[in-house]
């Protein structure tokens, strides 16, 4: 089976999850947390 890869954007926080055999395995961030802040960025151009 390939790999499967699932992205929860929310609007407060993302998170992200693949698949090891029948588990799904939630990843962590840079800091260790499951989630991240939902962010866009802005720009003049």
């Amino acid at each position: 089976m390939g790999k499967i890869l699932g992205i929860d954007l929310g609007t407060t926080n993302s998170a992200m999850a693949i698949m090891d055999g029948n588990n799904p395995v939630i990843l962590e961030n840079a800091e260790g947390d499951r989630t991240t802040p939902s962010v866009e960025g802005f720009r003049k151009d």
